[in-house]
């Protein structure tokens, strides 16, 4: 706040004064009133008015200085009328009445769209454990009656059973820390228990798996992270080549971290795309090829529930070469979240 600028706000005040002043001047050059008494009283209301302007200008410079310098540390903003002094001066009160006012009606507004996202959290949610019931009856009438065609009715209950899955958790994925328990968990049965759900995908792409050196626990939600290895290996499965299909899964321990490897010999991922495969809604080359269809959610939301989880999850990547996935997961038994 600069006082060529506060004057300039107290234009219409200053002209006014001046005018007052300036007839002052003439009634007391009517009376005959001596030089000196007419120019004492000018200066001194020039005096006097001027120092109360300045006075002013420095109550209000501190406070919205102050103001300023405290926006600028915060990284919430809006949070600025809870830590705001009460101003003594009119203007101030007007200013943080408005914040007051405007901040209560912005948190009423948050809460109102946080309720109907909540409520079609709840609702995505339930339906999706509803159409759950379906597919597994569905399912128990396939294996009671197995032939080639309900063999493929099969594999598309369990792409229409991922992609549910795929919905669920992104319902929840902005709420991990309400749905998680951190335990030592074995590796290998992760693994297992992935494999054993895709069994039927692997056998009809004819895809082979070579798992190695996975003997090792680590510290996760088995839940979640079963969701984000089967991603990853829906991934490899989808995008692997028509000849000697092979997916390679092992694990190393560096420094304090256990590192899991998913490797496949697909058909890979153009160089300028590899950085944007976590984007949400990014498909790639890949996803536009006929019959490998995306969504461009699988591996924003493995990533997105990553970070939320404490894991690292990278990606690397050359075309017609094939790609790797690491998934690192903390060595101890404490993760930051």
């Amino acid at each position: 706040m600069k006082f060529t600028c506060f004057l300039k706000d107290k234009f219409i005040s200053i002209f006014l004064l001046l005018f007052v002043l300036a007839t002052i001047e003439i009634f007391l050059m009517i009376y005959n009133f001596g030089t000196f008494a007419k120019i004492y009283i000018v200066v001194s209301i020039l005096l006097v008015y001027f120092l109360g302007l300045f006075i002013e200008f420095l109550i209000k410079k501190n406070y919205y200085k102050e103001i300023i310098e405290k926006i600028d540390e915060l990284d919430k903003k809006y949070l600025i009328t809870e830590i705001m002094k009460n101003p003594n001066f009119t203007e101030g009160e007007i200013l943080k009445y408005v914040l007051d006012e405007t901040n209560k009606s912005m948190r009423e507004n948050v809460n109102y769209y946080k309720y109907l996202q909540e409520e079609y959290k709840d609702y995505i949610e339930l339906w999706i454990h509803e159409v759950k019931i379906p597919i597994a009856t569905s399912k128990l009438m396939i294996e009671n009656n197995k032939n080639e065609v309900t063999k493929s009715i099969g594999e598309e209950l369990d792409k229409i059973e991922d992609y549910t899955e795929e919905a669920l958790f992104y319902a929840r994925s902005n709420t991990v820390e309400k749905d998680y328990i951190i335990r030592k968990t074995d590796l290998k049965e992760i693994i297992n228990t992935v494999i054993k759900k895709n069994k039927n995908q692997l056998i009809s792409m004819k895809v082979k798996v070579d798992i190695e050196d996975v003997d090792k626990e680590v510290y996760v939600d088995s839940k979640w992270i079963i969701f984000i290895l089967n991603q990853i290996i829906v991934n490899s499965i989808k995008y692997s080549k028509e000849d000697n299909r092979q997916i390679n899964i092992y694990s190393k321990e560096v420094q304090d971290k256990v590192v899991l490897y998913i490797k496949e010999n697909g058909i890979g991922i153009k160089k300028g795309e590899i950085t944007r495969v976590f984007e949400k809604g990014f498909t790639g080359t890949n996803g536009r090829i006929n019959g490998k269809k995306s969504t461009g959610i699988g591996m924003f939301l493995c990533k997105k529930l990553c970070d939320k989880l404490g894991l690292g999850l990278e990606l690397n990547s050359a075309q017609n070469e094939g790609t790797e996935v690491k998934i690192i997961f903390p060595k101890g038994s404490y993760t930051d979240f």
